[in-house]
């Protein structure tokens, strides 16, 4: 008889983990709080449109990354999925004339020196930088002493070569404010294109790394967007055999003896021989009678610092094809959320996915990044939630309607999503879906195991540094390495 594994969260890591389970031959059943799967990877209907909430472009998208293997593996990509690498990346309006980000660094180089022939050296300089780790494909591990079913491949040579030049990369920009990077260039436009696309605390770096993913030929979106990439991956997990139950909040895993031997959820308790608990690793601790205790907890709740944002979308009806699909632009007058102040706004622009709105129509969203959980908290505490909701939306759409006057007057519906929103449905610690990046931080993957604590592994985006889709992906697979080790169970390989 199958050993019976309990998975805890139906995000992508606990759809991850019940995939890789069910074909290694464990029995999974997976407890889901939300009326659906996919956790933070999520999109909602408002009046026919349709609000992506979660994906804008995707590591392991390429088919000849490392990382396009797995996603083929869990069913959240094929052949058959069109998966769009849309030019140019970015855009800035600067006073009318774009300033663009293309994937392809060539196109950038030339169009950038183009503008600003003064700043020749810095341009050629952050180009090279982003040539640099063009080649920093994500390395796929595989935990020591599990049996797998494939011998590993080994990294290529130009991997390693890439890992050692984005170390000292990392080494030396890690040193330098972005105010400081950003005034190296003299043009004003791409001054304030370089400022809306960083954070004065994690500085040029993540931009570099991003820039350097899209030039790879990698960072693609997946037509659809998040809905459709979840149901695939859920209808992998159940095709397998594996359960999923939503509308089903775990209260507690049961402890005895030191080992998991199943959990309580929805009055009902689930007996089990192992429990992964793949929602948030930062509030694991309601799980849990007696809090698991590991040096590993202890460092990442010192260091995660969370990622969130608040969303804002609109549902147009008018067609805004003409516009970018990545725009950005300065506000005539800044905003404020909590102790943030905006002076630049970025949008999607979906008017070309027809799955997000009617024909002739256009769906808008814009990110509000920064921490403002504790602003909404109170104003939820203090009933005045929805209005504080209006303002801001009121204030996001006078300026979407003085920069894009085709908008004046055609604006059907409006939706906000705020770190509450992702805490409620989500279970994410703070509404975050991702840990926020210091420029000094080191990229570390916690382990998926507590010591003394047998039968729970840990699975989601905290366990390694910044998060994200890719990490929760690989986060499933690792702790059922660490179930297949412990149980001497043959890891199934990707093919």
């Amino acid at each position: 008889m199958a050993k019976r594994v309990v998975i805890i969260g139906g995000g992508i890591a606990g759809l991850s983990a019940g995939i890789y389970a069910q074909k290694c031959g464990f029995a999974a059943t997976l407890l889901e709080r939300h009326s659906m799967a996919g956790g933070n990877c999520t999109s909602w209907k408002r009046e026919g449109y349709l609000f992506e909430g979660s994906m804008h472009w995707l590591t392991g998208s390429n088919p000849k990354e490392p990382l396009y293997k797995l996603w083929r593996y869990v069913g959240a990509l094929d052949e058959n999925i069109p998966i769009h690498y849309r030019e140019p990346y970015r855009e800035y309006d600067h006073q009318g004339t774009p300033i663009r980000f293309y994937r392809n660094i060539a196109l950038t180089e030339k169009h950038w020196l183009s503008l600003a022939p003064q700043d020749k050296k810095e341009i050629r300089k952050l180009c090279k930088n982003i040539r640099r780790v063009q080649n920093l494909s994500m390395p796929i591990p595989n935990l020591r002493k599990v049996k797998l079913s494939k011998k590993p491949s080994y990294p290529p040579l130009s991997l390693l070569w890439a890992a050692l030049a984005a170390w000292r990369l990392l080494k030396t920009l890690s040193k330098v404010s972005r105010d400081s990077y950003i005034h190296r260039f003299s043009h004003e436009g791409l001054q304030h294109l370089l400022r809306a696309s960083t954070h004065e605390r994690s500085g040029i770096l993540p931009l570099v790394f991003t820039m350097g993913t899209l030039a790879r030929g990698d960072g693609g979106f997946p037509e659809g967007g998040s809905l459709p990439f979840v149901q695939r991956m859920l209808k992998t997990f159940t095709s397998a055999g594996g359960e999923i139950l939503c509308d089903t909040q775990a209260q507690r895993v049961v402890v005895e003896n030191g080992k998991a031997v199943g959990v309580l959820a929805a009055q009902r308790h689930f007996p089990a021989d192992a429990v992964i608990v793949s929602s948030d690793t930062m509030a694991m601790d309601a799980l849990f009678e007696t809090p698991p205790q590991a040096p590993w907890i202890e460092q990442m709740r010192q260091n995660a610092k969370p990622t969130m944002a608040t969303l804002v979308s609109f549902g147009l009806n008018v067609n805004l094809k003409n516009y970018p699909k990545y725009g950005v632009f300065r506000l005539k007058k800044p905003i404020g959320l909590a102790s943030q102040t905006y002076k630049y706004l970025s949008f999607n622009n979906y008017a070309e996915d027809a799955a997000y709105s009617p024909p002739g129509k256009t769906v808008l969203t814009f990110q509000l990044g920064g921490d403002s959980y504790a602003h909404w908290k109170q104003a939820k505490t203090e009933n005045r939630y929805w209005e504080e909701k209006q303002k801001l939306a009121d204030a996001v759409m006078e300026a979407l309607c003085a920069q894009i006057p085709e908008a004046v007057g055609h604006i059907e519906v409006w939706d906000m999503a705020t770190p509450l929103t992702y805490e409620r449905y989500c279970g994410t610690w703070k509404g975050s879906w991702m840990t926020e990046m210091s420029p000094k931080m080191k990229m570390k993957t916690y382990p998926s195991v507590v010591p003394g604590l047998l039968g729970v592994y840990f699975a989601g985006h905290r366990m390694m540094p910044p998060g994200g889709l890719p990490i929760a992906l690989l986060s499933g697979r690792t702790a059922v390495q660490y179930l297949c080790r412990d149980t001497h169970t043959r890891f199934i390989s990707e093919e």
